[in-house]
C-alpha cells in the first residue's frame, strides 16, 4: 500500500478540523437562533393576555407557537420554570430595566419604563364588586377628589386626578397586604410608612401650584 505524505496527511487533518470547528459554530448558532425564537413565542404569548396571567405560557403552547416539538424546547430549558424565567428576563430587556445597581434617583424612571411595558398589554380582567363596595369606592374617589381640589386648586382637573388616585393606591388595603406579606412587616410599621408617603405627597400637593409638570421646592 502507497503511504500518504505526510504534507498530505497533515492538510488532511486540517480540513476535518476546520470541518468540525464549522460544524460545531453552526450548531451552536442555530441553537442559539432557535433558543432566542422560543423564548419570543412565550412573549408573545403573554402580550395576548393580562401582564399578570402567565397560565398560557406551558411548553407545549410555546412550542406550538415557535414551530418546534415539547423536546426542543426541554432541550433548551430543563422545565416550564426555566422558561418562564427566560421570558422574565426578556420582557425586562424589552422595557430596558436593569435592576442592578439601581440608584434611588433611578426608581422613578425605571418605574415608569415597568409601566409603559405594562400598559402594551391588556388590562387584568377584575370581578365586579359588590352593591356595597362599589358604593364605598365611589365615596372614597370622590372624598379624595374633593380633598386634592380643595389644596390645588390651580392644578389641571387632569393633575388632580392623577393626584387622587396615587392616594387612592396607597390607602388600598393591597397596598396594606403587599407590606406585611411582600416585606414581613409588622402591621404598625407598614402603617406608619404608609401614612409617611402620604404626608409626602400632601407637602408636595401644598408647595407645587404648578402642578404635575413642576416640582416643588426642596425636592
Amino acid at each position: 500500500m502507497t503511504a500518504i505524505p505526510t504534507t498530505e496527511r497533515t492538510r488532511a487533518a486540517t480540513t476535518v478540523r476546520a470541518r468540525r470547528q464549522y460544524d460545531s459554530t453552526l450548531r451552536r448558532q442555530r441553537a442559539g437562533e432557535t433558543r432566542e425564537r422560543i423564548i419570543a413565542a412565550g412573549s408573545e404569548l403573554l402580550h395576548g393576555s393580562s401582564v399578570r396571567d402567565w397560565r398560557g405560557l406551558t411548553i407545549r403552547a410555546v412550542a406550538e407557537k415557535a414551530g418546534v416539538n415539547e423536546r426542543t424546547v426541554y432541550r433548551h430549558f430543563v422545565n416550564e420554570q426555566g422558561l418562564r424565567d427566560a421570558v422574565m428576563h426578556e420582557f425586562e430587556e424589552e422595557a430596558g430595566i436593569d435592576l442592578r445597581g439601581m440608584r434611588l434617583e433611578d426608581v422613578a424612571d425605571v418605574t415608569a419604563r415597568i409601566f409603559a411595558h405594562v400598559s402594551s398589554y391588556p388590562p387584568d380582567a377584575r370581578q365586579p364588586l359588590d352593591p356595597t363596595l362599589l358604593d364605598a369606592k365611589r365615596r372614597q374617589h370622590e372624598a379624595l377628589l374633593a380633598a386634592v381640589a380643595a389644596e390645588a386648586g390651580t392644578w389641571s382637573e387632569e393633575d388632580r386626578t392623577a393626584a387622587a388616585a396615587v392616594l387612592d393606591v396607597l390607602w388600598g388595603v393591597a397596598s396594606y397586604e403587599r407590606m406585611v406579606v411582600d416585606w414581613q412587616m409588622e402591621p404598625a410599621k407598614a402603617i406608619r410608612g404608609i401614612s409617611w408617603v402620604i404626608g409626602l405627597i400632601r407637602q408636595a400637593i401644598v408647595e407645587n401650584p404648578g402642578g404635575l409638570s413642576t416640582e416643588p421646592e426642596g425636592f
